[in-house]
């Protein structure tokens, strides 16, 4: 053994040996556990000291832990990770793909609050997300507590309410055009027969006003079954014990979901609007499917904003302004959940 590591492990040594003296004097609970993992890591560094080691054995179990997950980063850096900074870069750019790059500063944000489309996107965006996320939740748990109890058919009913959900969305956008079709289809046949609507009135179900109705009342269906299986998760780990403890003190099926099932049902719903919240504000393929018509092309009264994005980026080719949209919807999106978490925590 050289001098100098020697003279190191004489020194890591002499350290060890004052952070014990040091522990065993200290009363504090938190510093003396600070103090006792100074001294394990002060004893790590001995023994790889002694040893000769050049890559101590936490080092080797760090590097197979990484070795793990290096193929996932890799491709969330390549395919996720760069394209989100670049964006966040071509916010200020104007770029059409092929032309030299340059930079604009914030004129892509500035050209927002005149550009009407983008507004009209924006506030389509928003009534959607406030329609679709609290009737969802509602319809959801409602379903849920429905089928958490012993009926009949229980299981197939579950599996009907889920079907929505793992259908074909071309397949089921398909059907709905026809059931709301504004001549042929049965929901305006029967508006005109029975409820005597007169033929120039019957209503229109995607155009004008009622489309992002029509989107919201699709989605409800589309998406209650998934959130009704996250629901019945959490209803199944209530303890019956709390039932039937409520239920010898007189209380009535209204009290019991208040003050048991709703409570305990906090942090499941919680992950429900959050992950609904995020998932309406990237709304694309339904409003595309269900609105678009033959050719894809939403009107202004269906426009959203990640449909926005995608016609500058790939119809005007104007990278630049899609990137600030999206860099608008993205920060919308962060408020939005930062706020549900704060919220979240201040019923802690």
């Amino acid at each position: 053994m050289d001098e100098k590591r020697v003279a190191l492990l004489k020194s890591l040594e002499s350290k060890s040996a004052d952070l014990l003296v040091q522990i065993q004097k200290e009363d504090n609970m938190k510093k003396k556990q600070k103090l006792i993992a100074e001294q394990q890591h002060v004893q790590r560094q001995v023994v790889k000291v002694r040893s000769n080691q050049k890559i101590s054995k936490d080092t080797k179990k760090d590097l197979v832990a990484y070795s793990f997950i290096a193929p996932n980063f890799i491709g969330f850096a390549v395919f996720t990770l760069v394209p989100i900074v670049f964006a966040f870069i071509l916010a200020f750019m104007n770029w059409d793909g092929s032309n030299e790059i340059t930079l604009v500063g914030f004129d892509n944000f500035k050209k927002l609050f005149t550009d009407t489309f983008f507004i009209a996107a924006l506030k389509n965006t928003i009534i959607y997300v406030i329609g679709t996320v609290p009737l969802t939740m509602v319809a959801s748990l409602a379903l849920a507590i429905v089928l958490n109890q012993k009926v009949i058919a229980r299981g197939f009913f579950r599996t009907v309410s889920f079907f929505p959900y793992v259908a074909s969305l071309v397949a089921i956008t398909a059907v709905w055009s026809m059931i709301f079709h504004p001549s042929k289809g049965p929901v305006n046949y029967l508006l005109l027969t029975l409820f005597k609507v007169p033929q120039d009135q019957l209503p229109k179900w995607f155009s004008g006003t009622l489309v992002l109705f029509t989107l919201i009342l699709f989605s409800v269906w589309k998406y209650m079954g998934y959130y009704m299986v996250i629901y019945l998760a959490g209803l199944q780990g209530i303890s019956a014990e709390l039932y039937e403890a409520a239920g010898l003190d007189g209380a009535n099926t209204w009290q019991k979901f208040k003050y048991i099932t709703w409570p305990q049902l906090r942090t499941t719903t919680f992950f429900v609007v959050v992950m609904l919240t995020i998932n309406c504000f990237k709304v694309y393929d339904i409003a595309v499917m269900l609105a678009g018509g033959g050719d894809g092309k939403l009107s202004t009264s269906a426009t959203v904003l990640v449909y926005y994005i995608y016609q500058n980026a790939f119809n005007y080719w104007d990278l630049g302004y899609s990137s600030a949209i999206a860099m608008v919807l993205f920060v919308l999106v962060l408020v939005v959940t930062m706020i549900q978490f704060k919220y979240e925590k201040n019923l802690d």
